[in-house]
């Protein structure tokens, strides 16, 4: 068993999907968000799409490095986690804007006062004014915000983002084929419209990430960070301090702002590539949950994904299985390893899209190909290793 599932958590999320089995699977069974018919006008040209999501145990880390170094800002990178997994998702839809979000945020108000929420908050709207100036207008419809000390050890950051789109303007993956090349996009570096550099981690795997970085005494002196059911053994494994610095380039970086850089957002990136590039794009994925094998589940029939160039894996992925002693394939299984966005498009459509997204600062390559199969698999060459899904 993995300590992945040790800690009670699956990056397959299994048991999720054996339990929604039997509801509607939308319109479009491939498409990466589920898109229904427009119920609200009944106008059979348009569609309705709503998404939730959240920063997931992301919070608990930024509870960890707020307490101890008193730095607030930390939890506007929380409140963008929670948008950018909601946004991105609906993205690889076609959706762009206008769009509209409803937050949901439980706290357990003994240990995390009204000046945290405060910073959700505005974290929240800052990032929508940033996502305005790129022509993505999110509209903050407030949401819930619940004191359950009862349910919850910390706090959860959750949010829930809706839109009503044109039926003619969706991406459902359909047109994926045999032939197509995969772009994929860069989840590390430093975009036009980043204010530092990001370690590419995002907001799944948090988990793992924590419990194998981060050294025993933060179980210690923060026993509400973990659930106390946990084996010892799985709880708080490794070397390191929040405040220990790592090496990137020419600079030198904390482990508590690589584990806890904001989720990067596409959305500039794919909004232009849409608008402009529509019929260009046959499909879209997100390599949230699920790693680099999410790509699985949104194949439109039976093809074999071999991603044989993925990008180097930052160093953040580096730190996190050096302390877990993880092999590749639970690795590629949890984390996105820095490849966070796939394109599927035509090999002669390929370069014009990748120097769109590096006009905006994001790195892009090809980093494989769809070929036909029996059945849908997967094979990822991860440095001499070839995995095979």
């Amino acid at each position: 068993m993995s300590l992945y599932s040790k800690r009670g958590v699956s990056a397959q999320k299994e048991e999720v999907h054996q339990a929604t089995r039997g509801l509607d699977p939308g319109l479009y069974p491939d498409a990466f968000c589920k898109i229904y018919p427009d119920y609200l006008s009944n106008d059979k040209d348009w569609v309705n799409i709503m998404h939730a999501d959240g920063a997931g145990t992301k919070s608990i880390l930024a509870y960890l490095y707020w307490r101890e170094t008193g730095d607030l800002s930390v939890w506007k990178g929380i409140a963008q986690d929670a948008i950018v997994m909601n946004l991105d998702d609906l993205l690889c839809v076609g959706v762009t804007s206008p769009l509209l979000f409803s937050s949901t945020i439980d706290r357990n108000k003994r240990l995390i006062p009204g000046e945290v929420l405060e910073a959700i908050i505005e974290g929240t709207r800052s990032f929508f004014e940033l996502m305005s100036t790129h022509g993505i207008d999110i509209h903050y419809l407030g949401g819930e915000t619940a004191d359950v000390g009862d349910l919850v050890r910390t706090i959860t950051v959750n949010g829930t983002m809706m839109a009503r789109w044109p039926n003619a303007k969706l991406i459902t993956n359909q047109k994926i084929a045999p032939g197509d090349v995969i772009i994929g996009l860069a989840s590390f570096g430093q975009a036009s419209y980043e204010s530092a550099y990001n370690s590419g981690l995002a907001s799944n795997g948090l988990t793992s990430a924590r419990h194998d970085s981060l050294h025993k005494t933060y179980g210690a002196r923060f026993p509400e960070s973990y659930d106390s059911g946990l084996d010892e053994s799985v709880v708080y494994i490794g070397p390191h301090q929040l405040s220990d610095l790592i090496d990137i380039g020419h600079q030198q970086v904390s482990v508590g702002h690589l584990l806890l850089s904001p989720t990067r957002t596409f959305a500039p990136v794919l909004a232009s590539m849409i608008t402009h590039h529509f019929d260009a794009i046959h499909g879209l994925v997100h390599c949230s949950g699920g790693g680099q094998t999410k790509c699985l589940k949104y194949l439109p029939g039976p093809l074999k994904v071999i991603k044989d160039n993925l990008f180097t894996p930052p160093p953040v992925f580096d730190l996190v299985q050096k302390a877990s002693g993880a092999d590749a394939r639970e690795m590629y299984q949890v984390f996105n390893m820095g490849t966070r966005m796939e394109i599927y498009t035509s090999e002669d459509q390929a370069e014009r899209l990748m120097e769109l997204a590096r006009s905006f600062g994001v790195e892009a390559q090809l980093i494989g190909r769809v070929e036909s199969a029996s059945g849908k698999s997967l094979e990822i060459l991860a440095g001499s290793q070839r995995l095979q899904f």
